[in-house]
């Protein structure tokens, strides 16, 4: 589920460097290790980072329908399809509340992990 937007993301990031920053790279005489590691790497790192942000709540949510249709007796899935049968709405809507608060919680720890690492990126200049 989240193989593919990670994938997708990290190899047009990878992609990013320019024509010509990749020029100078040879024109230095830089093998391919140092060309990945010091521009290909950072010039995705925007990319890596948006897919993580994507996966975070990719991942949440494909573990709660895996719970929900998987599990026989543990988990938010489990415990949704649960208080569903027995009609306890409070207790599904409280189960959603925390899944969002968690989805929330972990985009946000990784936007500020994206902002302290890619803190040379134009989008985040003043």
């Amino acid at each position: 589920m989240t193989f593919f937007p990670m994938l997708v993301n990290t190899t047009a990031g990878l992609a990013a460097a320019g024509a010509m920053e990749r020029d100078l790279m040879e024109t230095y005489a830089a093998g391919h290790t140092q060309t990945l590691l010091k521009l290909r790497l950072p010039a995705a790192l925007p990319f890596i980072f948006n897919a993580l942000k994507i996966n975070s709540t990719l991942a949440l949510i494909g573990a709660i329908v895996a719970e929900f249709f998987g599990t026989p007796i543990v988990g938010m899935g489990f415990r949704i399809s649960t208080e569903v049968g027995r009609m306890n709405v409070d207790m599904v809507w409280a189960e959603i509340a925390v899944a969002a608060i968690a989805g929330s919680l972990f985009y946000g720890l990784l936007a500020m992990l994206e902002r302290g690492m890619t803190f040379w990126h134009p989008s985040y200049r003043d």
